[in-house]
């Protein structure tokens, strides 16, 4: 009998967001940053989350969920509060989205198109799910705490998440 081993691929969003750094021709950048990385984190810290750790793990967490959006087009998806965060942050620094976008949704913008109603349907646990699926480590707690309350996106919107 031949025993197979099984690979597990988990992705690291860290190693994810500063890969795309060489596609970012206009990134602003800012004095002691050393990667795309610490630049989010930062303008984390300076406009919405309090504690450094914290705005990690809604980093990580937004970078999953928008690489697995781009990656499975047309697959209902949807994150809590809390991890829209870490979207919106990453979708505010233009640059830096157009260059995901360029590498995770062949080239083609990515569009954001939220509704105005939360939707209870368990769509953020299926969200979670999905990306742990696509090869991303989950952090649990984050989406549990807004498990119930999605911020869904207009699906009428071409190529939306």
């Amino acid at each position: 009998m031949v025993a197979t081993a099984l690979q597990t691929r988990t992705r690291d969003p860290r190693i994810i967001l500063n890969a795309v750094q060489e596609r970012v021709p206009h990134l602003v950048s800012d004095v002691g940053v050393e990667d795309l990385w610490e630049r989010e984190v930062r303008l984390l810290l300076r406009d919405s989350v309090a504690v450094r750790s914290l705005a990690e793990r809604i980093l990580g967490q937004g970078i999953a969920y928008l690489v697995t959006a781009m990656e499975n087009p047309g697959v209902d998806m949807g994150v809590g509060y809390t991890v829209d965060i870490g979207v919106h942050q990453l979708i505010l620094d233009t640059p830096l989205y157009f260059a995901l976008c360029d590498e995770y949704n062949a080239g083609k913008y990515k569009h954001h198109a939220p509704l105005i109603e939360r939707r209870r349907d368990g769509t953020v646990m299926r969200t979670a799910e999905i990306i742990h699926r696509n090869g991303f480590d989950l952090d649990d707690e984050l989406w549990q705490v807004d498990a119930a309350e999605c911020s869904p996106c207009d699906n009428k919107v071409p190529d939306s998440h």
